[in-house]
């Protein structure tokens, strides 16, 4: 469709790559929110280091004026720019991982749809569908005041402020990170909440005021400052500081001289095994949660079998 345009090809090509670029981000997004919380937590693996190394390349490179999005395989600095001789402004990192930022965030709040459409199916049809999370949402509800641990205490604490405040409860659950937002889209769907208004409470809480707070976060703690006292209080901790300082040294110091790389400078230094241990704990993770996808559809469908029989032994 994009081709068939009567735009110049360059401008072409370049919608193709900002488009694949927000839907690379938005699907990393569903797959942070998907599965009540069992999701793949895409911010700590993909959002947070890509937010930490366009900040330590703004402070390295004195500014922000590396290509946009979607960048190259590695951010280098302008040869134009005379590296760390700027003061580098919070707002202009905030502006340059903004889009990447608010469609993670968007994809978030596509994640959380559809527990709130199986809810809102389940109460209009009556029928309780077969969905763990669901019954114990159903059995949550009936405990009601005489829940006696603090989880299940919380929890109706966000149900009822969903339930009674509307779009502003919806809205201020979403803007704050939290675990216990997981239930409202069940909440929403089961009491019957206009999609629009959970969908547009969510989607402005999550992509735009908690996506810039969690990145305003990540920002700062990795601002040159704040990176060299925490590599200062590590080689501080007794017995293991002094070990542990200079492999992280060493990764900072690998990372700054990656920024100033030139294709003609020949091929980088290898990395470091704190790199590499970061790929392997990436690794694992994805098939851990692939394992726990196999493992919960083996669980459904075991349930299922177990059901149909049951009901098949009464009515002999």
């Amino acid at each position: 469709m994009v081709r068939r345009s009567v735009l110049p090809p360059q401008y072409v090509v370049y919608l193709e790559k900002k488009l694949l670029w927000c839907a690379y981000w938005v699907g990393l997004g569903v797959l942070s929110s998907v599965g009540l919380g069992t999701g793949l937590h895409t911010f700590l693996l993909y959002l947070g280091p890509h937010i930490a190394s366009v900040t330590l390349a703004a402070y390295e490179c004195g500014s922000v004026d590396f290509p946009e999005p979607p960048y190259p395989d590695q951010i280098t600095c302008s040869p134009t720019e005379p590296a760390g001789d700027r003061a580098i402004s919070l707002w202009s990192i905030i502006s340059k991982v903004r889009l990447e930022a608010c469609m993670w965030g968007a994809g978030t709040a596509i994640g959380e749809l559809p527990p709130y459409f199986m809810a809102r199916a389940a109460r209009l049809s009556g029928a309780g569908p077969d969905d763990e999370d669901y019954q114990e949402f159903e059995e949550m509800l009936e405990q009601g005041d005489n829940a006696q641990d603090f989880a299940t205490r919380a929890k109706l604490a966000v149900q009822k402020m969903v339930r009674r405040v509307g779009f502003f409860g919806i809205l201020a659950c979403a803007s704050i990170p939290n675990p216990l937002f997981d239930l409202a889209g069940i909440t929403c769907g089961h009491f019957l909440v206009p999609f629009w208004t959970f969908f547009g409470a969510t989607l402005i809480g999550k992509a735009v005021i908690k996506m810039h707070i969690q990145k305003l976060f990540v920002i700062i703690t990795f601002s040159r400052h704040i990176v060299e006292q925490m590599v200062a209080l590590i080689g501080a901790l007794p017995l293991l500081g002094a070990s542990l300082q200079k492999p992280f040294r060493e990764y900072l110091e690998a990372q700054r001289a990656k920024l100033h790389h030139r294709a003609e400078d020949g091929t980088p230094a290898e990395e470091s095994w704190l790199s590499w241990v970061f790929e392997k704990v990436v690794v694992v993770m994805v098939c851990f949660f692939l394992c726990s996808i196999i493992n919960s559809m083996a669980q459904s469908y075991a349930k299922r079998l177990h059901q149909q029989k049951h009901s098949e032994s009464k009515t002999k």
